[in-house]
C-alpha cells in the first residue's frame, strides 16, 4: 500500500508540478478542470448513478468549466459572485452535516447531482483563479489545507478523546480539529512574517492580502473560517461515502482512493478564499 501511494504521488506530482509553474493558464486549468470531471464521475457513482450516467456528470462539469473558461470567468469574476459561492457551500455544509447520512440519502438523486455539479464547479473556477493571481497565493492555500489535515491528524492521534462527528468520521476528534486550527495559524504568521517579506515570490500570500485588507483581527478570523470549513469539506465527503456504504469515493488513485479523497477540504476552501481576498477590493 505504501508503495502504491508513493508512485501515484510521484506520478501525479510530475503532471501537476510543471502545470502550475507553466507561465501560461492553460495547462493548470485543463489538468485540474479533468482532475474534477473525474471527481464528478465519483459523485454520480456515490449518489445511485453508476456506469454511464456518471459519465455524463463529468462530461456535465467538463462542459460548464469550458463556458466558463470561454466566457472569461478564469481571469475574474464579481466579488458578489465568489461570496453567493461561499455562502453557498456553507448552507450545503451545514445542512447535510445537520440532515446526517440518513438525511442526505433521502434528499431527491437530482438535487444531490446538481449540487455536486455546482460545488465541484465552483471549486474548480475557484482554483483556476487563485492560480491568476499567483503561485505563492495559490500555494498560501493549499498549504492552509494541507497543514490543517496533518496536524489534525498527529494532534487527534495525540490527544484525541471526543469524537467530532461519530455518525459521519469516527476517527475525527475535537483535538484533532483544534491541533489543526493551531497548524494553521502557525502557518499564517510564519507565511506572512518571512515567506512572504524574505522570499522572492510572485505576489502575496492569501495571509498577507488578509492582513493587509482586515488587520490581524481579521486575518485570525479568516483562516480559522477557512480551517474550519476545510473540516466541513472533508466530512461533507465522508458522509457520502458512508451514505453510499463505500470506503473510498473510487480506485482512480492507487493507494490514495479517489480524486474526490483527495480533494474533499479544497472544495470548500477556495471559493471561500477567493470570496475573502477579493471582497472590499482585498483581491486588488
Amino acid at each position: 500500500m505504501l508503495g502504491q501511494r508513493i508512485v501515484t504521488a510521484v506520478v501525479l506530482l510530475a503532471f501537476l508540478l510543471p502545470a502550475m509553474w507553466a507561465s501560461r493558464p492553460e495547462p493548470f486549468a485543463v489538468l485540474t478542470l479533468v482532475f474534477v470531471s473525474a471527481g464528478a464521475w465519483e459523485w454520480g457513482r456515490l449518489n445511485g448513478t453508476p456506469g454511464w450516467p456518471a459519465v455524463v456528470l463529468a462530461g456535465v462539469l467538463a462542459t460548464l468549466g469550458l463556458a466558463a473558461w470561454q466566457a472569461g470567468w478564469t481571469r475574474g469574476v464579481h466579488p458578489s459572485a465568489w461570496a453567493g459561492l461561499a455562502a453557498m457551500w456553507v448552507a450545503a455544509g451545514v445542512f447535510a452535516l445537520w440532515r446526517g447520512v440518513g438525511g442526505w440519502g433521502a434528499l431527491p438523486r437530482a438535487s444531490r447531482l446538481l449540487l455536486g455539479v455546482a460545488v465541484l464547479w465552483a471549486a474548480w473556477l475557484a482554483i483556476v483563479s487563485a492560480r491568476g493571481l499567483g503561485l505563492n497565493f495559490l500555494l498560501s492555500v493549499l498549504c492552509l489545507v494541507w497543514m490543517a489535515d496533518i496536524a489534525a491528524y498527529f494532534g487527534g492521534h495525540r490527544f484525541g478523546r471526543r469524537k467530532l462527528a461519530p455518525h459521519i468520521s469516527p476517527g475525527k476528534t475535537w483535538e484533532g480539529a483544534v491541533s489543526g486550527w493551531v497548524g494553521v495559524m502557525v502557518l499564517a504568521g510564519l507565511w506572512a512574517g518571512w515567506i512572504d517579506r524574505g522570499l522572492p515570490v510572485d505576489g502575496p500570500s492569501l495571509y498577507t492580502r488578509l492582513l493587509a485588507s482586515h488587520g490581524v483581527a481579521g486575518l485570525a478570523w479568516a483562516v480559522s473560517a477557512l480551517c474550519a470549513m476545510s473540516v466541513v469539506g472533508d466530512l461533507f465527503e465522508s458522509l457520502l461515502k458512508r451514505s453510499a456504504g463505500a470506503k473510498d469515493s473510487s480506485q482512480l488513485l492507487p493507494g490514495h482512493g479517489g480524486v474526490l479523497d483527495r480533494i474533499d477540504a479544497l472544495l470548500p476552501v477556495f471559493p471561500i478564499a477567493m470570496a475573502l481576498v477579493t471582497w472590499q477590493g482585498a483581491g486588488a
